[in-house]
């Protein structure tokens, strides 16, 4: 069974999606001041999966190229769309079979590389990028809402139905644990 953060990560994933969907080329790469464009913040996000879940996991980088154009800090550019939600299917795409087999343990694993902090696990990176799409979901909404775009999503989509809470499974026997709350 799929961890319960790691169905998480997909629910914000599909609701990054879902915010940019009917999102024409154009508007794509119109930047407004100081933030960035909506396709540059798809290689953002591409780039931190690929990151996190290729690299710092797996030790491979498949498109060295959105490592170096969207990771945090670099220059603002105004990517074709297209060419970035290619990237970011590629990635997600790559990343899924690591994620689908993650467990408290391996959430648990300090990432012990030069530009993380000393406390940071696989479960903290997890975190963040989670945080990081509802982010970027907010900033794109904000965006397309400057462009005058209108019948925008309404906030958290279908989260009971797609995505709803539930406990990790239990290491030993796979079932799902309860915690008495007393």
């Amino acid at each position: 069974m799929t961890h319960p953060l790691v169905d998480q990560l997909r629910f914000a994933r599909s609701e990054f999606q879902r915010g940019l969907e009917c999102v024409g080329a154009e508007d794509a790469r119109r930047r407004l001041l100081p933030m960035n464009c909506i396709s540059w913040n798809v290689g953002h996000l591409a780039a931190q999966e690929q990151s996190y879940w290729l690299f710092l996991a797996q030790d491979t980088t498949p498109l060295p190229e959105v490592a170096r154009a969207y990771r945090y800090g670099a220059p603002a550019s105004t990517p074709s769309l297209d060419e970035m939600w290619a990237a970011w299917q590629t990635v997600t795409t790559a990343a899924d079979p690591w994620l689908d087999a993650v467990t408290d343990e391996i959430l648990l694993t300090p990432v012990a590389r030069e530009g993380f902090p000393p406390a940071a696990t696989f479960g903290s990176l997890l975190l963040r990028v989670i945080y990081h799409y509802w982010y970027h979901t907010g900033e794109n909404a904000a965006i397309r809402q400057q462009l005058g775009h209108t019948a925008l999503p309404n906030f958290v989509g279908k989260i009971d139905i797609e995505a709803p809470y539930r406990v990790a499974p239990s290491p030993s026997s796979g079932r799902t644990t309860q915690r008495n709350p007393m």
